[in-house]
């Protein structure tokens, strides 16, 4: 009881506070250029029938393929998996009848309709399961990478009744770290049954073959769980053997907007120290997660609330300024708790569907400006095109305690009349008004975990 009275104090406190703080400013500046708005609303996965339109009004720039085949209510189990588009391992490579395309094809003709690039990855899904299939290293490694050669022919080059798609992003494995650290890759591994040294082996093979047979498309990976102890060895051992590396990939999961940038900011050097100072970095896993060491319902339905969505917009903010070429949301595959942004079986747009969207609206005026703020507690981003002005807004301190309604004054220099805005908060879902401009100046009040969209 005692401790339920202090936590009703502390937040008493705290709406007393909000209630006679002065503002926040948000000094936002049309003339000095920052850079491109940058892709911070990709993800991984894409649409079905059912959520068709409200996924193709996310503009989703990039879907990646990683784990398409874990659940029936998206296409099928058996696709994009090379043991899946390759059943049997002992079939001719050059015949198109050793190929299972049917279900594949679905899925990226899905993600086309709905205006994403894939990003499609080689290797196979993550396997939680008792006993394990596809994730043992290849018996022959030359052979595997002669079998991604045709899956990407069929994609490209119209191979075996395939396709012209020109798909860019060809990502070798994911995660093949993931089980290194609890030294539980022989006896109960998830995504890599083998040692960091046979995946390295691996990539350079496939990556070396692949590029041979595709000067123009973008090879990478191996999207590291945890990116910076097995980073090093990885590319020591690409230069070694003069393999591609287009981009590095990596995960992150955390609740700390800030952590996501230091480590991307970390990532960046080690590349540039390695010499690979044109590898593009991706982040191509995030999402709210406040631990891994309990079952976290918690995490799961913050990942698809108001505060998700606040945590989605802050994080998207913070990278854009970080050192990092693209990020992408996992995960808008449909039915698992890390889709946030629709409802399962449904397919609603929940609260963090707008911190995608919103996103897509900044980039569509192409360019960061600059914005300032006159102290921490919010984030911001601004962007134009020379005409319009948009600025996005978000409320969010992972401790519930800290995160307040705060009072803003947002400062475009040479406005006037009026500003749309759209918030999106714990009782609003995209919820449209329409402010005064007077002096240049907007104000409005932020409640806790709320993101906004303001145009001019």
């Amino acid at each position: 009881m005692l401790r339920n009275l202090v936590k009703s104090l502390i937040l008493l406190a705290s709406a007393v506070l909000a209630s006679c703080q002065e503002d926040m400013i948000v000094s936002v500046d049309p003339t000095v250029t920052v850079s491109s708005i940058k892709p911070m609303n990709a993800a991984n996965n894409g649409p079905v029938k059912a959520n068709m339109d409200s996924y193709t009004d996310l503009q989703i720039p990039y879907a990646r393929t990683h784990d398409a085949a874990l659940t029936e209510v998206y296409v099928a189990k058996r696709c994009v998996d090379v043991s899946a588009v390759f059943p049997d391992w002992d079939a001719p490579i050059d015949d198109p009848a050793s190929y299972d395309f049917v279900n594949t094809d679905v899925l990226i003709a899905n993600m086309l309709k709905a205006g994403a690039k894939p990003f499609y990855r080689l290797g196979q899904s993550i396997e939680h399961g008792a006993k394990k299939y596809g994730i043992y290293p290849p018996k022959d490694y030359k052979k595997w990478a002669r079998i991604c050669e045709h899956i990407i022919r069929h994609y490209n080059e119209g191979w075996a009744d395939g396709f012209h798609y020109d798909i860019e992003y060809w990502e070798i494995w994911n995660e093949p770290d993931l089980d290194v650290k609890e030294g539980r890759q022989f006896t109960d591994p998830r995504t890599w049954a083998g040692t960091l040294e046979q995946f390295n082996l691996l990539y350079v093979t496939a990556a070396c073959h692949l590029r041979s047979c595709f000067p123009d498309i973008k090879i990478g990976g191996p999207a590291y769980a945890s990116p910076l102890k097995p980073m090093g060895d990885f590319l020591d051992c690409v230069k070694k053997h003069g393999a591609p590396l287009d981009f590095f990939s990596w995960h992150r999961y955390d609740s700390i907007p800030e952590h996501f940038a230091d480590r991307a900011a970390k990532v960046r050097e080690q590349l540039d120290v390695k010499g690979f100072t044109e590898t593009e970095s991706i982040l191509n896993e995030w999402n709210y997660v406040r631990n891994w060491t309990e079952p976290d319902s918690y995490s799961a339905r913050t990942r698809a609330n108001a505060k998700g969505a606040a945590f989605m917009a802050a994080t998207m903010c913070s990278l854009q300024n970080a050192p990092l070429d693209m990020l992408m949301y996992y995960d808008l595959r449909p039915c698992t708790s890390y889709n946030g942004a629709f409802s399962a079986y449904t397919f609603d747009p929940q609260p963090p569907y707008y911190a995608l969207y919103y996103w897509a609206q900044m980039a569509a005026l192409g360019t960061q400006i600059k914005a300032d703020l006159s102290d921490s507690g919010i984030y911001v981003c601004a962007a134009s095109d020379g005409e319009k002005v948009r600025v996005l807004l978000a409320n969010y301190n992972d401790d519930r305690d800290l995160c307040i309604p705060r009072k803003v004054t947002v400062q475009v220099p040479g406005t006037a009349g009026r500003c749309s805005c759209r918030i999106t908060d714990g009782t609003r879902l995209d919820a449209s008004e329409s402010l005064a401009i007077r002096g240049g100046k907007v104000r409005l009040t932020l409640p806790d975990y709320s993101i906004a969209l303001l145009e001019y």
